[in-house]
């Protein structure tokens, strides 16, 4: 039997997603960020337009929420926009 490949917005969901986003970090160094770094925004250009390099606020395309081994929920990057 076929189930279809459906989940709600559970955050407590394992299925991880691509999303666009503006990302706190002093430094674009790192490849993942804990959720209270990531903003998710609902396009390209609103990721775009909310950053703000002064503030350290970087648009991305990010890949998660993702549980970690200590319980954290991280988002992974996927590219700088």
């Amino acid at each position: 039997m076929d189930f279809p490949r459906t989940h709600g917005t559970d955050p407590e969901s394992s299925v991880v997603e691509k999303h666009y986003a503006v990302i706190y970090v002093p430094g674009k160094k790192r490849a993942r960020f804990p959720e209270n770094c990531v903003e998710i925004m609902d396009s390209h250009a609103s990721a775009i337009t909310r950053a703000d390099v002064a503030q350290q606020r970087y648009p991305a395309l990010v890949y998660g929420p993702s549980r970690s081994s200590e319980g954290f929920r991280l988002y992974y990057l996927i590219e700088w926009l």
